[in-house]
């Protein structure tokens, strides 16, 4: 079955994940930003069919992330080099792993970033870079920028309402659970 695309969506979340959203693309990103280029090395490292790995790689390359370099002409030999679009992936993968060693490994983080030059281990935070803020906060949400078209701009509102609705009946369900008297059901 040929998975829906999404990105001619105007939500920029939608475009990421249609360019990236399998997880065979985004593997193959990590493996990219440590170094590896050549084919047999992707497939050594993800364990992948090499049929997979083919159409992956051309679709990074079409959507820019990947260049695709000739490194040998007898035989005819190609490596996958990260874009500047490709480059910028990098904190989003640091973030992903951020929240799964947080969510997903109960035994501990198995991989951590580190900071090569005062040999310290990271904790990567997403912050405001006006206000330096924790993008955690609550007080974060996401809203139209001018550039949004009236329909898109549409969408946000009936999706804000929503949210509202349901954090609205939460309140109401956890004040009335919290006036229920004990031994009560």
């Amino acid at each position: 079955m040929q998975r829906k695309r999404v990105g001619h969506c105007e939500c920029p979340i939608a475009r990421c994940v249609d360019q990236i959203g399998d997880w065979w693309s985004i593997l193959i990103l990590r493996d990219a930003l440590e170094g590896v280029t050549r084919f047999d090395a992707f497939q050594k490292s993800l364990e992948i069919a090499p049929t997979i790995l083919t159409r992956r790689l051309k679709g990074l390359v079409d959507d820019g992330l990947l260049e695709k370099r000739r490194y040998s002409e007898h035989p005819p030999r190609d490596e996958y080099v990260l874009t500047d679009k490709g480059r910028d992936f990098q904190p989003v993968l640091f973030a992903l792993l951020a929240w799964g060693s947080k969510h997903f490994s109960p035994e501990g983080a198995s991989v951590v970033i580190k900071d090569m030059r005062n040999d310290t281990i990271a904790d990567p935070a997403l912050i405001d870079r006006n206000t330096g803020r924790d993008l955690s906060d609550p007080d974060f949400r996401l809203v139209c920028a001018p550039s949004a078209s009236q329909d898109f701009r549409e969408k946000m509102e009936r999706h804000a309402r929503t949210k509202a609705a349901a954090q609205s009946a939460a309140t109401a369900r956890s004040s009335k659970a919290a006036r229920k008297p004990s031994g009560s059901r």
